[in-house]
């Protein structure tokens, strides 16, 4: 029912969005496109995906027998649930195909991929506060984000390092939250709890994810900025930086259908002075095809996850 709702108000915000567009000049930015540069970032997502399965092989320890090409597949099977799941819960989903292939135990498995995602996180942070810093023509609306994603910047990495400091913020939020949730805070706060002493007691290993994950969402932003000159538009890269990560963050919301139509909306009005709203559009079209060629190349790949998952069931 959720997905329903979720699929519902991504057809209504597209729906929206061409309906207020010129839909002949959409087609047109396409026509006049440049076709080398649409195919060079198009064709980043190669790179990406092997950047992020080498980086998910480090994470895992040497003993877990983990390697890259089954990294690889673990990628781009949760790249397909990512598409039809709310705020990329398919990555979740990757830790129980690792337990049931038998590379860790379901508490290292979830703590690993906790950790992955919130160097995701940060690592993209990171780069929206550098850019929204340098950002030209802030009004008080990117003041406001500029503080709010710092705020979030601090707090995780906060979180990130210090034990004590994640078991008052999970205490708070348990406490707040409905009894549901709160099995659930539980869960993840010993699985972040694994997770710190996991990764902090391999300084070497932190320090090669966390330096690979700033790469790769520098690598990310770069590929949007890319789309922008296959597009035959301008956009300084710094501006991209700032804008670009608010973007996906707009995405990340559980609101929508893998992020479409709330992502596609942020680009086009973050990049109004910039371009129009239909090389906004075309923009948005083509941030969601990061998204699904990784998808469509891990649909081999899902049926196998899924068929060990229903067999360790039984």
């Amino acid at each position: 029912m959720k997905r329903l709702i979720s699929l519902t108000i991504s057809l209504l915000i597209l729906a929206l969005i061409y309906w207020k567009i010129d839909f002949p000049r959409l087609v047109q930015v396409f026509q006049n496109c440049d076709r080398l540069w649409m195919v060079v970032s198009l064709g980043m997502v190669v790179p990406l995906v092997a950047i992020t399965s080498w980086r998910l092989q480090q994470l895992a320890p040497a003993s877990s027998g983990l390697d890259f090409p089954e990294a690889n597949r673990l990628i781009l099977a949760s790249s397909v649930l990512n598409m039809v799941l709310p705020s990329k819960m398919g990555d979740i989903a990757k830790a129980y195909f690792m337990r049931d292939r038998g590379h860790l135990s379901g508490s290292l498995a979830l703590s690993l991929v906790v950790f992955e995602k919130a160097c995701d996180l940060m690592s993209l942070l990171l780069w929206c506060v550098f850019g929204l810093l340098l950002y030209p023509a802030k009004d008080a609306l990117f003041w406001a984000m500029t503080t709010g994603v710092t705020g979030g910047l601090i707090v995780g990495l906060c979180l990130l390092s210090s034990p004590q400091f994640a078991r008052v913020c999970f205490g708070i939020a348990s406490r707040l939250a409905p009894k549901k949730v709160q099995i659930k805070l539980d869960k993840l706060r010993f699985s972040w709890g694994e997770m710190h002493d996991y990764f902090w007691g391999d300084r070497r290993r932190l320090l090669t994810v966390t330096l690979t994950s700033i790469f790769l969402w520098f690598c990310h932003l770069l590929q949007i900025w890319f789309f922008i000159l296959a597009l035959n538009a301008w956009t300084p890269f710094l501006t991209n930086l700032a804008l670009s990560p608010l973007a996906i963050l707009a995405g990340l919301m559980p609101l929508t259908f893998a992020g479409v139509g709330t992502r596609d909306a942020a680009l086009i009005l973050f990049y109004q002075p910039y371009f129009g709203e239909a090389t906004g559009a075309a923009l948005g079209l083509l941030c969601t095809s990061r998204y699904l060629l990784p998808a469509i190349a891990g649909l081999p790949f899902l049926e196998r996850y899924l068929s060990t998952l229903r067999t360790q069931n039984r």
